[in-house]
């Protein structure tokens, strides 16, 4: 799905002469990296979209669709998540430039609102597809959801996580679903799980030797889609809801710096744990689930 792209930010950091003027001075660098490396990053990953996606579809005067009822709204979870985590990331990424704390805050986690946003514009002039609404509504839930932890709690105990398992559909409708693995984790509804991952220790304030990567999960996700809405012949489509715990890869410490980047960047998946389903009525119970 387009909503899954990502910006990369390039960090650099350099060492000068004067220690005095050393800290102002990477500061200014670093404003004019983020700066350059955003715009290059932005245009080029929508010039290359627009390239790759829109281009061989005939365009339109700009114009909204309702699309809501698509999917049984996973997409709607998937776009609030994406936009939830370039949040994250751009407030990283403003800190990291030395911007002040509620710069950092405000123009950092409305990145995802902001880079989404123009996809919609180009949805919007294509007639294939059309701007949503609901589109809309989702990233700026997902911005909302990492500014206001930010702003009351100064730190994520609430993370969006993303988890996947090809589904039984994935080759049933290639076209829309996916023709190989790749496509299928950005497309198969069906195999995708969304989770709201509530950080234990952090939420209660726990006592210290309480670990502080335990995380309690809560899932959704949608089965027997073969396309965005209900067709004859195919079996009633199911709303699927998921309880497990999760383990919180952002909080995991070890001695090597190279492993915690590595964790970090993987922080955004659910870790496979032992998970209670349930579905159409009945309770499953799935001793590793992913």
């Amino acid at each position: 799905m387009r909503h899954l792209l990502l910006i990369l930010f390039l960090f650099f950091s350099s060492q000068i002469f004067s220690q005095e003027l050393e800290e102002n001075d990477i500061k200014n660098k670093r404003k004019k990296i983020l700066l350059i490396s955003k715009s290059v990053s932005y245009t080029a990953t929508l010039i290359t979209l627009n390239s790759l996606w829109y281009k061989d579809y005939p365009r339109s005067n700009f114009h909204f669709i309702n699309d809501n009822r698509e999917w049984l709204q996973m997409d709607k979870v998937g776009h609030m998540t994406s936009s939830y985590y370039l949040g994250v990331a751009g407030i990283e990424a403003y800190r990291w430039a030395g911007m002040n704390e509620e710069q950092a805050i405000w123009y950092g986690g409305l990145s995802g609102s902001f880079f989404l946003t123009a996809v919609e514009i180009l949805d919007g002039f294509s007639t294939e597809w059309g701007a949503s609404s609901g589109d809309l509504l989702a990233n700026t839930l997902g911005s909302a959801l990492c500014i206001s932890q930010e702003l009351y709690w100064n730190e994520q105990k609430i993370q969006l996580k993303y988890s996947y398992a090809k589904s039984f559909w994935a080759n049933k409708n290639t076209e829309q679903l996916g023709k190989n693995l790749l496509q299928n984790i950005l497309k198969d509804y069906n195999g995708q799980k969304y989770w709201a991952s509530f950080n234990i220790k952090s939420l209660l304030q726990l006592e210290n030797n309480f670990p502080q990567w335990l995380a309690l999960s809560f899932g959704y996700s949608g089965y027997g889609m073969r396309t965005p809405y209900q067709e004859e012949g195919d079996p009633e489509r199911q709303r699927e809801y998921f309880l497990a715990f999760d383990i919180d890869l952002n909080r995991v410490q070890t001695k090597s710096k190279f492993v915690n980047s590595v964790l970090h960047t993987f922080g955004f998946v659910k870790f496979p744990m032992p998970t209670l389903g349930y579905s159409n009525g009945e309770v499953f119970i799935h001793p590793l689930f992913f």
